[in-house]
């Protein structure tokens, strides 16, 4: 995994200063190598730090085919390269590198944009095409790869953090718009917390020729119909989702430096590494976070998994002083609001990672969203065989379009009506409806078990957009993770079981459990789902936390933000250790995004 840049200029050549400035300010994704490509006549540029893991001495970027006509500078990996290079010098191309990468340039010079279906695995790119003078920026199907853009006077800049096209040039000002949906709900698939600053949406590319950009899918999720679900004997899919997982984790196991991995107490990361330790011809390391609340704390889960797998375990402790050490740190890296504090632990995690001169670890992420994993769906699956109770207040419009309302997002809107409080002046839209509003062409909803149409709406916004943006955070570090729940094809096999293979009574993941069981410990595997979630910062020993909210939301740079209600915020940390501990939670998460925008603000030079 890398840095990309690309800046195309439509008319003049693009500036070579600020295409240098947003190579560099990406440096700590890739301190192995950096380098910078210009087209011919000046008006492409591409720029790449790399983090060397797949062919270590030639797989420097741009990739290019043999005329070097078409050049590519691509973030991630591509799982199965072997076998896809091994067709296309049958078809007479010649490589140049032993790198994944390359076969981008050699399959798109093959297939064109159709080059997207063959490729497997966590990645974004941006390639160039000078016979046909067009532009690609694609990303993976999942978003588990960032890649933004920005559209400026004559030209279009893509980078994979915001803070590069900052780098470049682009205006640094919040979207008012953004703001409010972060707040209330979640990001649009295509927008940031920046104004003119987009993100290319999961399973999408984007193509230039000319001067005009054309957004396009190439994936979906594609959920069955509820009456096209084809009964299958589940034995049967046991067996093929453990074929699958196993193909998935053996996949990721491909590098040429040592690969670690996450493990927590719950059965995503316990199963992907108890199959890696089965599959990987050198032991594989793991490190967990450990809290100082036992609420929180799933060390000696972790530790029993690991005595049982034979593998080493490293404890990485997070207590409220590392935590408000680092916090500003890791929001600049993440660039956007955390909402609860474990976004930091991640980032002290993947420090300790690197600090053992490790650069790939497999983690868990995606084992909830590809088999139906949290608490609201199953609440979802009981709705629908039950009655339920009318929607209320912003919530009567989702349920208008939908028909019902995703039990995640009556959660959310609980949690997040506290904003109403905080507010200076509530958005004069209703945040819950524009939210759903983005997906209501209807063809991957309507018909649809309810089910799946929350997991449709979840992995659309918040699996890229707060689960996945812990990779700014992996790789402020310059350590890769690779997430084998999330591989297209066990999704796509997953997808078309019974409702009830994934959901069954009260457990979550059924199919997933029966498959995994073999490597699982007989705790772990009975355990219920446990997300991974650190500490509140109100309550007692965090006083550390409650010290940084205090002064944070006392600063000027709060009051430079336009969008808080100043004095009803100081009301309530002049209460803090005074609030209801049924509001605990909300209040937390509330003061946590205030914080991170202050954060932002602050290092990020942000005007309204």
């Amino acid at each position: 995994m890398c840095g990309i840049v690309a800046i195309h200029s439509y008319e003049r050549p693009v500036d070579e200063d600020a295409l240098a400035r947003a190579t560099r300010i990406l440096r700590h994704r890739g301190p192995d190598d950096e380098s910078v490509w210009l087209s011919p006549d000046g008006r492409t540029g591409l720029g790449h730090r790399r983090l060397s893991i797949i062919d270590l001495e030639t797989g420097r970027q741009p990739v290019a085919n043999e005329t070097g006509s078409i050049q590519a500078v691509v973030n991630g990996e591509f799982y199965g390269f072997e076998e896809i290079r091994i067709v296309l010098e049958s078809k007479g191309h010649r490589f140049r590198t032993k790198s994944d990468s390359e076969i981008l340039a050699h399959l798109y010079e093959e297939h064109g944009r159709d080059a997207l279906r063959f490729l497997r695995g966590e990645f974004a790119f941006v390639l160039w095409d000078a016979d046909r003078q067009s532009l690609i920026a694609a990303r993976d199907r999942f978003g588990i790869k960032p890649l933004f853009y920005a559209e400026t006077a004559g030209q279009i800049s893509f980078a994979s953090e915001v803070k590069a096209l900052f780098a470049a040039g682009a205006d640094r000002e919040w979207d008012a718009e953004s703001f409010y949906q972060q707040l209330f709900v979640f990001l649009h698939q295509d927008r940031t917390l920046f104004k003119g600053i987009k993100q290319v949406p999961p399973g999408c590319f984007i193509e230039i020729r000319g001067a005009r950009p054309e957004l396009r899918r190439y994936w979906d999720l594609d959920y069955p119909k509820a009456n096209d679900l084809t009964p299958v004997d589940e034995s049967i899919a046991v067996g093929r989702v453990r074929e699958l997982l196993e193909d998935s984790v053996r996949a990721r196991l491909r590098a040429d430096v040592p690969v670690s991995g996450f493990l927590s107490g719950g059965i995503d990361s316990s199963a992907v590494l108890g199959f890696a330790s089965r599959f990987h011809d050198r032991p594989v390391s793991c490190f967990t976070v450990s809290f100082d609340d036992d609420d929180y704390d799933e060390m000696s889960v972790a530790e029993h998994t690991a005595s049982a797998l034979s593998i080493s375990i490293e404890k990485v402790s997070v207590g409220p002083e590392e935590t408000v050490r680092h916090f500003t740190d890791a929001v600049w890296h993440a660039e956007t609001f955390g909402v609860n504090w474990h976004a930091v632990a991640r980032f002290l995690l993947c420090r300790s990672i690197r600090s053992r001169g490790l650069k790939v670890a497999l983690t868990g992420e995606g084992g909830d969203e590809t088999f139906a994993g949290y608490l609201q769906m199953r609440q979802d699956l009981q709705q629908t065989a039950g009655t339920r109770a009318p929607a209320a207040g912003d919530l009567n419009d989702v349920d208008r379009q939908l028909g019902f309302v995703p039990s995640w997002i009556q959660k959310l809107a609980a949690s997040r009506a506290v904003f109403s409080l905080f507010l200076s002046e509530p958005p004069a839209w209703n945040p819950y409806a524009r939210f759903v509003e983005q997906f209501q062409d209807g063809r991957q909803l309507q018909g649809r078990n309810r089910v799946h149409q929350s997991l449709y709406l979840w992995i659309k916004s918040v699996l890229p957009n707060y689960i996945l943006f812990s990779e700014r955070l992996e790789m402020a570090h310059a350590v890769e993770t690779r997430l084998p729940l999330l591989d297209h094809h066990l999704f796509e096999y997953s997808r078309t079981l019974p409702v009830d293979y994934l959901i069954r009574g009260a457990t979550e993941k059924h199919i997933f459990r029966e498959a995994a069981r073999p490597v699982l410990t007989e705790e772990v595997y009975r355990r219920p789902k446990h997300p991974f979630l650190a500490p509140p910062a109100l309550r007692k020993g965090a006083e550390a936390l409650q010290t940084l909210i205090r002064d944070t939301l006392r600063s000027a740079t709060f009051r430079s933000i336009p969008f808080f209600d100043v004095a009803a915020v100081e009301a309530v940390l002049d209460r803090l250790d005074r609030i209801p501990d049924a509001q605990r939670h909300n209040v937390d998460t509330a003061l946590l995004m205030m914080i991170s925008a202050c954060a932002l603000c602050d290092r990020y030079g942000l005007s309204a």
